[in-house]
C-alpha cells in the first residue's frame, strides 16, 4: 500500500506533458505502470525535476536538447538512456543522417569504443522507433 501523496506539482504535471511529447506516452505509461514503492520516488522525481524543471526551460530547443542528451549518454556510456532519447531525438525532429553524424563525431570526443556502441545502438533500435512511431500515429487516427 502507498502513502498518501501530495498533490502534483506544476513542475510534476508540466513535467508529465513535456516527457509524453519527448518519449512518446507509451512509454511513459509504462513506465509509471510498473514501479513499486522502492522505485516510484524515482520517476516522481525524474518527472518533476529532469522533465518539468530542466526540459520545459525556454534556452534551448527541444531538438538541440534531443541532440545533446544523446552526446552525453555516448560519451557517458549509457546505452539504455540513449535508446531512450534516440526515440526523443526522432520525436523532436532530429533525422537519422544527424545521429550518425552525431555518433560519428563522437568518435573524436568521446573515442572508438563509446561511438561503436552507439553505432550498433542506433542501428538496433532506429527501426523499432520507427515501428512504434507509426504504430502511434496509426492509433491517433
Amino acid at each position: 500500500m502507498r502513502a498518501k501523496k501530495n498533490p502534483p506539482s506544476k513542475a510534476f504535471k508540466a513535467g508529465l506533458a513535456m516527457r509524453k511529447k519527448v518519449l512518446g506516452e507509451d512509454y511513459v505509461e509504462r513506465s509509471f505502470k510498473n514501479p513499486d514503492d522502492f522505485s516510484m520516488p524515482f520517476q516522481e522525481l525524474a518527472t518533476e525535476f529532469a522533465w518539468g524543471s530542466v526540459w520545459t526551460r525556454p534556452g534551448l530547443s527541444l531538438r538541440d536538447r534531443s541532440l545533446v542528451s544523446l552526446a552525453q549518454c555516448i560519451a557517458l556510456n549509457r546505452p539504455n538512456e540513449l535508446r531512450i532519447h534516440l526515440r526523443g531525438a526522432i520525436r523532436n525532429g532530429v533525422t537519422t543522417t544527424e545521429i550518425r553524424e552525431l555518433c560519428l563525431h563522437s568518435f573524436l570526443y568521446c573515442g572508438a569504443p563509446a561511438s561503436l556502441d552507439a553505432f550498433h545502438i542506433a542501428a538496433a533500435a532506429l527501426p523499432e522507433i520507427d515501428a512504434l512511431e507509426k504504430a502511434a500515429k496509426r492509433k491517433r487516427r
